[in-house]
């Protein structure tokens, strides 16, 4: 959690929970494409220069991610996505999911990074692909305990996420948040 002074005062940074998922989904469709890409342009005998080259390349940034994820590093497959979709639409069938692959390419980074809330006197906002704006009026408590964010609103929905560790010598307490929360919620009740 960040004391940022601008817009917001205290920006949260919740874990992304979906990367793990969203890498696997990305693993599986890229070598299932890759398969289908091999049997189609190799076994067929249906050899063109740029398709060919397509799927080496294709196939290069599969093995390059692999090696990346072994040492611990973030990866991205948004360009093994774009790869993949065009490819796909060289294929005899099956030319649809270049658009899947496209918006699975366009959306990877959305995903895959952590989710933002910023906190300020008057609002909560949501960073995220479509901006969520909540009135501190919606809410009934904010709570940030042990590196885990509880947001509970009037209408009885809960969000209760994990944060991201922070070590920032520059970053807020729990309780400079927690009393800036406080004070907003009985503001907007009076």
């Amino acid at each position: 959690m960040a004391a940022s002074g601008g817009k917001f005062p205290y920006v949260v940074i919740l874990k992304n929970t979906n990367d793990g998922a969203f890498t696997v989904l990305a693993v599986l469709l890229n070598l299932a494409s890759t398969a289908f890409f091999f049997k189609e342009f190799i076994l067929t005998g249906n050899i063109e220069v740029m398709r060919s080259l397509g799927l080496a390349v294709l196939t290069g940034m599969l093995v390059w991610n692999y090696f990346k994820s072994r040492k611990g590093q973030k990866v991205f497959y948004d360009r093994a996505y774009l790869v993949t979709g065009l490819l796909w639409m060289g294929m005899p069938y099956m030319q649809w999911l270049f658009v899947l692959f496209m918006l699975l390419a366009l959306l990877e980074h959305q995903v895959k990074f952590p989710l933002e809330i910023g906190f300020s006197e008057t609002q909560i906002v949501f960073n995220s692909l479509f901006r969520k704006k909540y009135n501190w009026s919606q809410l009934s408590n904010v709570m940030l305990r042990d590196g885990l964010l509880t947001m509970d609103f009037t209408n009885n929905r809960l969000i209760q996420r994990p944060v991201e560790d922070d070590e920032d010598e520059d970053d807020a307490t729990e309780e400079e948040f927690n009393l800036f929360c406080r004070q907003q919620l009985i503001k907007n009740r009076a």
